[in-house]
């Protein structure tokens, strides 16, 4: 769904993943599964995460 709104240009699909896994680990989460681990992973690299 994120990724169908993302190319339509109505949202930052990187700035929504970042947010969504924030805010997992804010409430409490030591680990988390997503189909967007790869991504995920790049972005905080590139310092987007947090």
């Amino acid at each position: 769904m994120w990724g169908t709104v993302a190319r339509a240009g109505i949202l930052d699909e990187a700035a929504i993943v970042c947010e969504t896994a924030a805010g997992v680990f804010r409430a409490g989460a030591n680990i988390l599964i997503s189909y967007y681990a790869k991504e995920l992973a790049g972005w905080i690299d590139e310092g987007r995460f947090g």
